[in-house]
């Protein structure tokens, strides 16, 4: 069962757990549990999803109710009229605040991508980012006799495929839980030390405007079980 943050007779928005892929995807042949699907069948009616979450990443996923309202949403975060803000934690201490200004080259992926050109250019990417609390443990991981982490909120002002993970990972800043673009190391001492199995990476908010009245709607997802404990262990308080 899915937890719905927010319902009308258009949208509807979930807030999406780590791992659960949005819909089938090539890449990942061997699933059989996709958000579309489990809500489709908990609704009772065919759902169209607004945007995209990485497998990984948990917290507010949007999908609209009927085509015309999909067209619309579709536009929105097409045009970047729409504000995400995510909740990571990050390798290191970050600056108090900044913004992440780095080209992406476009990931194509052998199997879903193999019919794609391979000479596109990299793409502008941009990223705000603000931190938000600190923490330094007893804990030798890598070269360090002890180890500091950042709970961050980031902000992407571009779209860009893995844009989070990988602009925190040119800033060495790398998102912990991140098997692809982060750091093993630090992955498997969060595995083994307080039980977490996923990428520290959360959309926690949504704003948008509504596709048939335009009023501004802010929709907030809760931090899963792991993410929490996570930050209560920290001493950590959002």
């Amino acid at each position: 069962m899915l937890e719905i943050l927010y319902r009308d007779e258009f949208l509807v928005a979930i807030n999406k757990p780590s791992g659960l892929l949005v819909h089938r995807s090539p890449i990942d042949r061997h699933e059989t549990e996709f958000a579309l699907q489990i809500l489709r069948d908990q609704i009772g009616q065919f759902v169209y999803p607004a945007h995209r979450l990485d497998k990984p990443t948990s917290g507010v996923l949007l999908f609209a109710l009927d085509k015309e309202s999909a067209r619309v949403m579709g536009e929105q975060f097409m045009s970047r009229d729409t504000k995400k803000s995510y909740i990571a934690v990050v390798r290191g201490y970050t600056d108090e605040s900044g913004m992440i200004e780095h080209a992406l080259s476009i990931k194509l992926d052998k199997i879903a991508d193999k019919d794609s050109a391979k000479d596109k250019e990299a793409q502008e990417a941009a990223t705000l980012y603000e931190r938000l609390a600190t923490v330094e443990l007893p804990f030798a991981v890598g070269k360090y006799d002890k180890t500091r982490y950042s709970l961050v909120k980031l902000t992407p002002l571009t779209g860009r495929k893995h844009q989070l993970r990988r602009h925190m990972k040119h800033i060495s800043h790398h998102i912990l839980g991140d098997t692809k673009h982060g750091r093993g190391e630090h992955n498997k001492f969060i595995r083994q030390e307080f039980g977490c199995n996923r990428m520290l990476l959360h959309a926690y908010e949504l704003q948008i405007k509504h596709p048939r009245t335009n009023e501004m709607l802010i929709i907030k997802a809760p931090l899963d079980e792991t993410f929490n404990s996570i930050c209560k262990f920290f001493n950590w308080h959002l």
